[in-house]
């Protein structure tokens, strides 16, 4: 475990197209079990990053947090933990995507891109229909309450998270607080090798290797997996 401060509070970030729901169902019950305040942030899809950002700020009023995120979550959180390192104690960052601002192979970046796309030439209803027709039931559903809650704005917050410019491998390198990586191996959106990177990269970085299925079965398995390394 890592050796670091009692957080005042574990600040929760959802991934691309997500909601605070599911980043709450992820870390909120470890978070409870440990006696620890907790927050979930829900992201303004005009706003994405500026939003996520704005969530931290002020749960971060209250005194030091763990930033814990999910995908692009976990970017949003290690970026701005590195740049208030004094309001930290450490972050949590589940499923990373990639490393750099060079998205162009980035599965999650061209995922993005392309749901905006086809959201507006097809409409919400059909393009929900493709994803539940392609995905897991539990991704499914809560992809689908959560599309559904940001709409009409929805296409433009994908695209601003297909743009986003991930942590480059100089930003990990000199980030000096404790990071827990968690990755699902089997993912081909947020791919293995990328958390690898990330725990290698960063000086203080533990990787937790969870599955899909896993994750399907109780999303919960992120708190209890990288909170859990923080004690």
């Amino acid at each position: 475990m890592f050796d670091s401060p009692h957080p005042a509070r574990v600040v929760a970030l959802p991934g691309t197209g997500s909601d605070a729901d599911f980043a709450r169902r992820a870390f909120g019950p470890a978070s409870a079990a440990r006696g620890l305040d907790f927050v979930a942030v829900e992201p303004d899809p005009r706003r994405v990053v500026a939003s996520c950002r704005a969530g931290l700020d002020a749960a971060a009023r209250s005194g030091r947090v763990l930033a814990a995120g999910i995908s692009l979550g976990a970017a949003i959180a290690l970026e701005w933990a590195a740049e208030h390192t004094d309001l930290v104690v450490g972050v949590v960052a589940a499923l990373p995507a990639w490393t750099g601002p060079d998205t162009a192979a980035c599965p999650a970046a061209l995922s993005a891109a392309a749901t905006a796309a086809q959201l507006r030439t097809d409409g919400l209803a059909v393009v929900l229909d493709r994803m539940r027709a392609s995905s897991p039931r539990w991704l499914a559903d809560a992809l689908t309450q959560s599309w559904r809650a940001q709409w009409p704005h929805l296409p433009a917050a994908l695209d601003e998270a297909a743009d986003y410019k991930w942590p480059d491998a100089e930003r990990l390198a000199a980030f000096e607080l404790p990071i827990a990586v968690v990755t699902a191996i089997d993912d081909p959106v947020h791919p293995v090798a990328v958390a690898e990177e990330w725990a290698a990269l960063a000086p203080h970085a533990r990787l937790h290797r969870i599955t899909l299925d896993e994750l399907g079965a109780d999303p919960a398995i992120l708190g209890q997996t990288g909170i859990g390394a923080f004690g």
